[in-house]
């Protein structure tokens, strides 16, 4: 979770009272609804508040970055969310997926990394970029973004499990290529969106460190 002592607010977990918690429905994700008050600003208590919670669990991110070509790796796969939302549901996104049971950041860019791009990296091939909330109005999500340090060369080719229904295919192009496709608004996904932006503004400082 994101670091708590870092955040501007006078509020904490301690300034939330929960009066119940069910589970609304169980699936692949989970909807929880909450019944809830909170305090406020200008002091005093919030009246008591329905609320649902998509509980989709948490997810890691990886920027797969070759600073010596200065190229990204990104995926194109189909997602149901985009359908009817735009010229295809299939996008372009970096590697990413869920948490598994007990495993750390790391290990699911790890894990992922491998499952979707057949890049095989560990740990010293990671620098962790930053966490945030994914959509915290209703969801309960936080993202975790990574950038991997890969030798883009063999990169190709169509990945996945097909235990999990997964039909991934490569794109290895330059990051100018990547960012103008990104202004020109063929890249919709917000985790990408957010790594490019962020690669964008540090790509300079990867290259002198990793070039060390």
């Amino acid at each position: 979770m994101p670091n708590k002592n870092t955040k501007p607010s006078k509020f904490s977990n301690k300034d939330v009272t929960i009066y119940q918690q069910k589970t609304c429905y169980q699936g692949v994700f989970k909807m929880d609804e909450y019944q809830l008050s909170h305090r406020l600003f200008d002091g005093g208590e919030s009246k008591v508040l329905t609320r649902e919670v998509f509980e989709r669990g948490h997810a890691v991110v990886v920027i797969p970055y070759d600073s010596t070509s200065d190229r990204v790796v990104l995926i194109e796969q189909f997602r149901v969310g985009a359908i009817g939302q735009g010229d295809t549901p299939w996008l372009l996104e970096f590697v990413a997926g869920m948490f598994g049971q007990d495993e750390s950041p790391i290990d699911v860019a790890i894990r992922e990394a491998k499952e979707e791009a057949d890049l095989t990296l560990n740990a010293n091939q990671l620098d962790k970029v930053l966490e945030y909330f994914s959509s915290p109005g209703g969801m309960s999500e936080v993202i975790h973004l990574y950038v991997a340090n890969i030798d883009s060369k063999n990169v190709s080719g169509v990945h996945g499990l097909e235990t999990e229904s997964e039909d991934i295919l490569l794109h290895v192009m330059s990051r100018e290529q990547a960012m103008s496709l990104l202004e020109n608004g063929k890249i919709t996904n917000a985790a990408t969106i957010i790594g490019l932006q962020w690669l964008q503004n540090n790509f300079h400082q990867l290259q002198q460190k990793w070039s060390s």
